[in-house]
């Protein structure tokens, strides 16, 4: 058996487990083939606005068993409630083993200060009657994810590029391009007044690594993605910072393994 890649830190978020856009199949790979000091699950595991008794295929419970599993064999595993995950707010603070529930998290990295949390909180649509339209949106955007995985199929047999058609709708919307740009402001500029020296979010599904500075000092801002549309997580090891992306990183080294039990080939090649 080949070694798994050794890390620090892990951030993984949006994983939407119960949903038919989640990659549950593909985290398992991602997850199998590393091995974290800590894991952070930052919001939006398991998504209790869509869960249905009548959709939660072994797939989706397998990575939730793998996760418990890489806790039993010493990563100290967060659990940061998000949107999705509310419920789990009323447990905040539990303990069992290796597992903690929070609502955030400040880690000490190589002396550096990390913020973690979802950022649900900087979202209004999340909140009364606009959370109402919000799941409506959801299922909408369940139709259109699962559209999408049908012409990217087509795309792949004719040897064409992938698309998103919501990263399309988003991009094409300036409503949602300015949510995003004051999203990353407002969570590096609360950072920055409060001295840490980075800020690490989900949430809004878009991966990314950027320094922001103000009049009041700089932060290094981080979004771990998610893995419907992306299929991205952060990963933190000697005073670095990475996003991996499943596609560019991943997908090509597995296409042709049909099984987890050969698991190990693809762990060779990322430890190279």
């Amino acid at each position: 058996m080949y070694s798994k890649r050794e890390l620090q830190l892990l951030v993984i978020s949006d994983v939407h487990l119960g949903t038919f856009g989640c990659h549950a199949k593909e985290l398992l790979h991602y997850l199998k083939s590393v091995n974290p000091q800590t894991l952070v699950l930052n919001g939006d595991i398991i998504d209790m606005w869509n869960f249905s008794k009548n959709y939660f295929p072994s797939a989706h419970m397998d990575v939730l068993r793998h996760i418990m599993k890489m806790a039993s064999r010493g990563t100290h595993v967060y659990y940061i409630t998000g949107n999705h995950d509310e419920m789990l707010r009323k447990y905040t603070d539990l303990q069992l083993g290796n597992l903690e529930i929070v609502d955030k998290l400040l880690l000490n990295l190589d002396g550096k200060k990390a913020w973690i949390f979802h950022g649900d909180v900087f979202d209004s649509s999340t909140k009364g009657y606009a959370k109402l339209l919000a799941k409506l949106g959801g299922k909408g955007y369940d139709v259109l994810i699962l559209i999408n995985r049908f012409v990217n199929r087509v795309l792949q047999i004719f040897g064409r590029e992938k698309m998103s058609f919501s990263k399309k709708v988003k991009d094409g919307v300036k409503k949602a391009v300015a949510f995003v740009n004051d999203f990353e402001s407002t969570a590096a500029e609360i950072a920055i007044e409060k001295k840490y020296d980075y800020v690490v979010c989900g949430h809004i599904h878009m991966p990314q690594i950027k320094e922001v500075t103000t009049d009041n000092g700089s932060v290094t801002y981080l979004n771990s993605g998610d893995w419907i549309e992306n299929l991205t997580a952060l990963e933190y090891n000697d005073g670095a910072w990475k996003i991996f992306n499943y596609d560019k990183d991943y997908l090509n080294l597995i296409h042709s393994i049909d099984n987890f039990e050969q698991e190990d080939i693809v762990s060779k090649i990322l430890a190279s």
